[in-house]
């Protein structure tokens, strides 16, 4: 029930499909009793067993409503029968339980008409709302989780939510009030019968509850494993190149077809578990009938308090509950599965997400005076990566980052952007620590510009417009220009509007970061963060882009991570790292003149 407390946020936008579902449930039970009840009367008919009543009787009183009913289907049966004959009375009894059989399905049809609005909108609303949650949980986040794993959850999950909320309604209205309504008839036709019958309710019960043992344990490490052999997928789509150039097609296949038998294992385990609770209920139900039709047979043969016709209809009514038992068994199995699925949307739903705006956070749009980076410490884990760093970038200056591996030159980059923050010490841009800016508002003011060059599947224009969505046409042609891309663009078959490929795979390295140049001109931002911008390209490539870098930057605030030195002369400071710590700062002719690290780090790049 806790899970299902965690569901009902997303069912109440759809609650007037619940209603109007358990309505047409309640209908559907009692219809479905009502059907065995109309038996009565005819067998009676039948068999010439009703008792002839030429009295009209008189309603009482709730109480007597019973003997009412009684009297007044025998004195409608005896009149009808003496006035038309007894084949037009069995012709108006079949037409009574044809409508109370057509006035079931219709019931049964409406109630799953309207789930399926509420099934569905479930569906969709918690696909969305884990899709957010991903977008707005930190960077940091998605390094300790695999894509594949998340993929599962927004689909197979969901999918197994939205399959054991029919369960649960099934569960809690349909099939427990056809038990209820078809057990209150059956204390009316005989309540020493029902009695005998409850004997041996609570055994069939507690047997097949013994089978549902530990199906959400399972539930849960198939559900994993569903996200394991994803994240293998993913992952071999993403490094294809490098698998077939390492002949490692055989060590992924045998990590996939790993976590695909250990999917099967547990798929297969379920499986006979769940197919189990169907057999096993009927014939737990079969017994009970078997018992009813030896202790009901003396009470109809030999001790004359039952007559044949109810008994019939008892027998009709008994096996009736058989089929909402064998629902309630799979359904409780199917609702397991499903607390297993919603704990786990749930652990990324109540994610706590630890960069998140300030109250009255403040809205900014230019930079005034400069960014100040204020003795600040950052960790990832345990050791510190930054250690007491602290660097001011003026207004329309360009700062340049070098250093080894590992010297934290790319963590400046994910701070200022605030994908992390810092553990200690303050951020500023003119003098407002960038926690008490909106993050929308910070990010607005920042074009960013990585080493990999990502590109969605989508045309290049709408690529280049992801900053800004409303660009026309001639100001994405301006940007491409800028960056120098538009010459190969206008040669593609549509120009802007041709489809780039999945992560842009229809074009070269080079024409890739010039389209991700173009994107960051042309949402115009005052502070430019370049990472590694030119390492992945070839020289002519790096020619193209790193004259497209000079464009862009152009009286803008500039921070550039660099690992060719060779693009970073002109920067108005070249700031050295090692270990988190900065070691020399200056010009390019003032750092060489030192001859320290970073006249060591260029004297290995041995550039001219």
């Amino acid at each position: 029930m806790s899970s299902f407390k965690k569901i009902l946020p997303f069912i109440k936008p759809y609650k007037k499909y619940a209603y109007l579902n358990i309505f047409f449930n309640i209908l559907y039970a009692l219809f479905s009793t009502l059907s065995f009840m109309a038996l009565i009367p005819m067998m009676q008919v039948l068999f010439d067993q009703t008792k002839r009543n030429t009295v009209k009787p008189v309603f009482q009183d709730i109480a007597h409503f019973k003997h009412y009913l009684e009297d007044f289907l025998s004195y409608y049966i005896t009149t009808t029968t003496d006035e038309k004959g007894v084949s037009f009375t069995l012709a108006v009894m079949v037409a009574i339980i044809i409508s109370i059989f057509l006035l079931k399905n219709l019931s049964d049809y409406f109630a799953m008409f309207f789930i399926n609005f509420l099934r569905n909108g479930i569906m969709r609303d918690l696909r969305n709302a884990i899709y957010k949650k991903t977008l707005e949980l930190p960077h940091s986040f998605f390094s300790e989780k695999r894509k594949g794993d998340l993929i599962s959850r927004i689909s197979g999950d969901a999918n197994e939510v939205q399959t054991s909320m029919l369960s649960m309604l099934e569960l809690i209205v349909k099939e427990p009030l056809t038990i209820i309504f078809t057990i209150i008839m059956m204390f009316t036709i005989s309540v020493k019968l029902t009695v005998f019958v409850f004997i041996f309710i609570p055994v069939s019960g507690y047997i097949i509850s013994l089978i549902g043992k530990q199906l959400k344990r399972k539930s849960t490490r198939m559900q994993e494993e569903q996200g394991t052999f994803l994240s293998t997928i993913e992952e071999t789509l993403g490094g294809l190149k490098v698998v077939k150039s390492y002949n490692a097609e055989n060590y992924f296949n045998k990590v996939f077809q790993g976590s695909t038998n250990r999917f099967f294992n547990l798929s297969v385990n379920i499986g006979n578990r769940q197919n189990l609770a169907s057999p096993v209920s009927e014939f737990m139900g079969i017994m009970v009938i078997a018992i009813l039709l030896w202790y009901g047979g003396n009470m109809v043969l030999i001790e004359k308090t039952l007559n044949g016709a109810a008994f019939i209809a008892y027998m009709g009514l008994a096996y009736n509950i058989l089929t909402p038992a064998k629902s309630i068994s799979k359904a409780s199995y199917s609702v397991k599965r499903g607390n297993a699925a919603v704990e786990r949307i749930f652990e990324i739903l109540e994610q706590e997400n630890p960069i998140v705006n300030k109250e009255n956070a403040i809205k900014k749009e230019t930079v005034e005076s400069g960014i100040s980076i204020e003795n600040i410490d950052f960790r990832y884990e345990e050791e510190n990566v930054l250690k007491k760093f602290s660097l001011h970038i003026p207004k329309g200056k360009t700062v340049a980052l070098v250093g080894q591996s590992g010297s934290g030159k790319s963590t400046i980059a994910n701070l200022l952007t605030r994908f992390y923050d810092v553990n200690e010490g303050q951020i500023k841009i003119d003098n407002t620590d960038i926690r008490d800016i909106d993050i929308k508002s910070l990010r607005t003011m920042m074009g960013l510009v990585t080493q990999d060059s990502i590109l969605f599947n989508d045309t290049v224009k709408a690529n280049i417009a992801l900053g800004k969505q409303d660009a026309s046409d001639e100001e994405v042609i301006e940007a491409l220009k800028i960056a120098n891309a538009y010459e190969f663009v206008k040669d593609l078959p549509e120009g802007i509007y041709t489809n780039v490929g999945d992560s842009g795979n229809k074009l070269s390295g080079g024409q890739k970061q010039r389209l991700s140049i173009a994107r960051a001109v042309l949402k115009n931002p005052p502070i430019m963060i370049l990472d590694e911008a030119t390492s992945a390209l070839d020289t002519e490539s790096e020619r193209l882009v790193q004259q497209a870098l000079e464009n862009m930057m152009q009286n803008r605030t500039s921070v550039v991570i660099a690992h060719r030195l060779s693009t970073i002369q002109k920067a108005d400071v070249i700031v050295v790292m090692q270990k988190g710590e900065i070691v020399e700062q200056g010009t390019h002719e003032t750092l060489l003149a030192k001859n320290g690290m970073y006249s060591k780090l260029v004297s290995m790049q041995s550039f001219e």
